[in-house]
């Protein structure tokens, strides 16, 4: 396991299993978030984007958390290991709440709320965006190592019991 990348939905839990993932490793965290949003909450441009997960991409080691659907096939093709946390809309939800005022190093800011927007966008994970993520890994099946992850326990389980 040297080059990993983390999926599933917002609030699912992504950036916590990455820390704690990294920590157990040692393999450099990139996280998608931080290199997407800047600390006024505009963006880069997906060119800039690109170019950047690109240089992480070519290096010998990483951990890569987010989803960001439009180039998850580029991180695919280039990583050993990916985990799937395909939790239940619910467990998202909760989670994108519960980090509302919380400082996090995986984003340039401190959420003040759950917006609307944000809202509908994990309510619709599982239809609009999980199916493509599920194509995806059925594609690289083969020469990955893909783990999926249908709870918390599941995902503390795995940490606890392989390193």
């Amino acid at each position: 396991m040297k080059k990993v990348i983390i999926t599933g939905s917002a609030g699912a839990g992504k950036s916590t299993f990455a820390r704690k993932l990294r920590d157990k490793t040692n393999l450099p965290l990139y996280y998608l978030d931080m290199i997407w949003h800047n600390p006024d909450q505009t963006n880069i441009s997906a060119s800039e984007f690109d170019a950047i997960l690109n240089n992480i991409v070519k290096k010998g080691r990483w951990i890569i958390d987010g989803n960001y659907q439009r180039t998850l096939e580029i991180r695919l093709k280039e990583c050993d290991t990916v985990f799937l946390l395909d939790f239940p809309t619910e467990i998202c939800l909760s989670g994108a709440e519960s980090r509302i005022g919380k400082k996090r190093e995986d984003l340039p800011w401190t959420e003040t709320e759950l917006d609307s927007e944000f809202r509908q966008f994990i309510i619709d994970f599982s239809a609009n965006q999980l199916p493509e993520i599920y194509n995806l890994l059925e594609k690289y099946r083969k020469s990955k190592n893909i783990i999926i992850f249908h709870s918390r326990k599941e995902a503390d389980d795995y940490l606890q019991f392989n390193f």
